[in-house]
């Protein structure tokens, strides 16, 4: 994914005309470079040959369901995928969350707070790429690098999505201190906590524990989440 350029490029799967149309022009006039697609088709297709750096998706195409697009994206792009859809429901948000997408917007929406997110959004990316350039963050049989973003567990490489990814590295460089979902939204999110839901770091964090241990990450009740450094057997009471 290419971040940082002057043009990046933003890709609006979008079938209703007018909203494409609008959503075109606004990303051109604020200085990205959009390419619009109508079905999921198109989508699949235009996703090999531009290097989309933020897919705007509707979940309401004519001819795939959208979260089986998602699905496809998330596989094959590490995209910034921002959800737009007219489907209001936490289920609906959840699952989206939980297939690798990265915010959930609700039709109708501000075309201005739209292109606000996908700033924020970028912004993260950029900062976690350049967050602690020297060095690995290592724990136990866990290392998460931040200058290549991969993260490791006995060696094995562990596959995440930009965002998990951000709210790892996030959580373990403050080891034991505990963080609200507000604070992470915030931080790794980088957007503001306005704009997401709890389901959206709930899901992030469950995801988390299903790739690099459940024990990483603890729940501190009524008030969020820390990364927990494992005791070694040999000392643990």
């Amino acid at each position: 994914m290419a971040v940082g350029g002057d043009r990046a490029s933003v890709l609006v799967v979008e079938d209703d005309a007018d909203i494409r149309d609008v959503l075109a022009r606004l990303l051109d006039r604020d200085g990205f470079e959009p390419h619009t697609c109508a079905t999921g088709a198109d989508a699949a297709a235009t996703l090999g040959a531009v290097d989309a750096e933020v897919v705007l998706l509707d979940l309401g195409l004519p001819d795939v369901n959208g979260f089986d697009l998602l699905r496809t994206i998330r596989s094959r792009s590490d995209a910034i995928v921002i959800v737009l859809s007219g489907w209001a429901s936490e289920s609906d948000r959840v699952l989206a969350l939980e297939l690798g997408a990265d915010d959930y917007v609700v039709k109708p929406f501000l075309t201005r707070e739209l292109v606000a997110r996908i700033r924020a959004h970028r912004r993260r990316s950029t900062a976690s790429t350049a967050e602690r350039p020297d060095g690995l963050l290592v724990e136990g049989d866990l290392r998460i690098d931040p200058r290549t973003r991969e993260v490791t567990v006995a060696g094995e490489a562990v596959d995440l999505t930009a965002r998990e990814f951000d709210l790892l590295h996030f959580l373990a460089s403050s080891p034991r201190q505990v963080f609200s979902r507000d604070q992470i939204l915030e931080h790794a999110w980088g957007s503001s906590v306005a704009w997401q839901q709890d389901a959206t770091v709930t899901e992030h964090v469950h995801r988390l524990r299903q790739k690099v241990g459940a024990d990483r990450i603890a729940t501190v009740r009524s008030v969020g989440y820390r990364f927990e450094p494992l005791v070694p057997s040999h000392v643990a009471e």
